[in-house]
């Protein structure tokens, strides 16, 4: 219990000292705050990654979410941290994030499958900042989604984006899990690839941080 309790405190420190620098960042560069929470999601995301590794309990990774969800909704009205809050549209998906964190972690504890969390949270960390910034700063023939004449908060470019980094992710991924290279991990890749990209097209305000990682668990429980 000691040794889960102090490498709870080391990452607690470590996202810490991140949200400090990619604050320093966003001040000294005057950078928008969407390239800036972008980078705070892909690496605080991405260091996840070892949670199956180090932790055997949920209770410690709850602990660390409810802890960051806390920092995060107290200062959303405040003047700091803002290069995580100063975004032009309404989103939850900082707050969501550390939820869908614990809840994936929860998951592939209880079914003692360790990659039912490190394949989600790559698609997470990855593919899902990469689609923001391409569709945000990439504007010339990247038209907005629409379905039904109504239009959608995504765009074309990274929306492909999206599908084509997961996919590939979840190839390379698979491959490593099952150590074959065969028709069922190709279809399987595939079939991830479409669905968290649908989550994705389809979520609003930022609960695609929650919705992506639930659909690539759901698609891995019953076919892999």
């Amino acid at each position: 219990m000691g040794n889960q309790l102090a490498l709870m405190f080391i990452f607690m420190t470590g996202i810490i000292c991140l949200l400090v620098f990619n604050e320093m960042v966003y001040r000294r560069l005057d950078l928008k705050g969407e390239i800036t929470r972008k980078f705070a999601h892909f690496t605080a995301t991405l260091s996840t990654i070892v949670f199956p590794y180090l932790f055997e309990d949920h209770w410690y990774v709850l602990a660390m979410a409810v802890f960051f969800f806390i920092i995060l909704f107290i200062s959303r009205n405040g003047t700091q941290l803002k290069s995580i809050h100063d975004i032009d549209r309404k989103s939850v998906g900082s707050y969501v994030l550390p939820a869908a964190i614990y809840l994936t972690f929860l998951v592939s504890l209880l079914l003692e499958n360790k990659f039912l969390f490190i394949l989600p949270m790559l698609i997470l960390a990855i593919c899902d900042p990469m689609a923001g910034v391409l569709g945000l700063n990439l504007k010339k023939n990247n038209y907005h989604i629409r379905i039904n004449g109504i239009r959608l908060e995504k765009t074309i470019l990274g929306t492909l984006s999206f599908l084509v980094s997961s996919f590939l992710i979840s190839i390379v991924a698979l491959y490593f899990h099952r150590l074959a290279i065969d028709l069922k991990t190709f279809w399987l890749a595939l079939l991830i690839g479409f669905s968290s990209t649908l989550a994705e097209l389809l979520s609003t305000k930022g609960f695609d941080n929650l919705l992506i990682p639930l659909s690539v668990i759901l698609i891995l429980i019953i076919f892999l």
